[in-house]
């Protein structure tokens, strides 16, 4: 856990400042959002799909925040509050879920924290799967898809075809369904640029939160990482070696970092997040 701390302290002293957005505009139209009410409360989806999540399967796969019931989602709730608290201050809507090696949970923190900011009366989430080689969104989920971020980057399929309403007001998941190759070129791409800006730039009540791969990994998530304006990372306690720390905060040194999140650690749940 020492090690944790020592990582995020090395954050706090980071240098702030938020990337410049892409200037380009993407040409493929997301969902229309009917906005009835202030609070968006009555948010309707005209054209993406919306398929109801099974509860028994999501609590498999401990999805845990649509579940106000499950004592473990206030964690959630906990960690919403302080990474939104930061990312007004800074009038920030872009967010990356990033860890130093696989199997730390990011997916799992990903989920949950967009279900839980969806359940915020004035925001809406939009998760998006850009873990390219390793895609577990869907999977997470159960949803069973016909069009994902594979047919949009082939050409064969519009933004608003693969948005997914998961039943779950004020939240909209953009999935991939299976790994691609050349992952870094494709992140680094005047498309995936265009992307990110039409999905940050679209609605004020946004926030877009990416699953990226592990930094240690591969180069996807550090090409992708200037585009947004600030990253969450996911550290398996017990699991990543001092050395692998101190890498992954040498790579973030000039990306915007708004907590650390200490996953199965062997603590009390309050000392989930710092």
């Amino acid at each position: 856990m020492e090690k944790i701390k020592n990582a995020l302290e090395k954050a706090k002293q980071q240098q702030t400042g938020t990337p410049a957005p892409a200037k380009a505009v993407v040409r493929n139209q997301p969902t229309k959002f009917i906005e009835e009410s202030d609070d968006l409360e009555s948010i309707k989806y005209d054209t993406s799909a919306v398929v109801e999540l099974d509860a028994a399967y999501l609590e498999s796969k401990r999805i845990v925040a649509v579940n106000k019931h499950d004592p473990a989602s206030w964690i959630f709730d906990s960690l919403r509050t302080q990474v939104l608290q930061k990312m007004e201050e800074n009038n920030w809507r872009t967010l990356a879920i990033v860890s130093p090696t696989p199997e730390s949970g990011k997916t799992f923190v990903a989920i949950n924290l967009a279900i839980s900011i969806a359940q915020q009366p004035l925001k809406t989430a939009l998760l998006v799967d850009f873990d390219l080689r390793r895609p577990r969104i869907a999977n997470y989920l159960g949803l069973k898809l016909n069009k994902s971020i594979n047919e949009l980057l082939a050409g064969n399929a519009e933004l608003e075809e693969i948005m997914v309403n998961p039943g779950i007001p004020r939240l909209t998941i953009l999935p991939t369904k299976t790994p691609t190759t050349k992952t870094s070129e494709t992140l680094a791409s005047k498309n995936i640029q265009r992307l990110v800006t039409e999905l940050r730039e679209r609605y004020d009540s946004r926030i877009v939160i990416f699953d990226l791969p592990p930094i240690l990994t591969a180069d996807d998530a550090m090409v992708l990482l200037p585009q947004v304006d600030c990253a969450l990372l996911v550290v398996c306690d017990g699991m990543n070696t001092k050395d692998e720390l101190d890498e992954t905060m040498r790579l973030l040194s000039k990306t915007n970092i708004v907590g650390v999140v200490a996953n199965k650690a062997d603590v009390e749940p309050r000392a989930y997040y710092y």
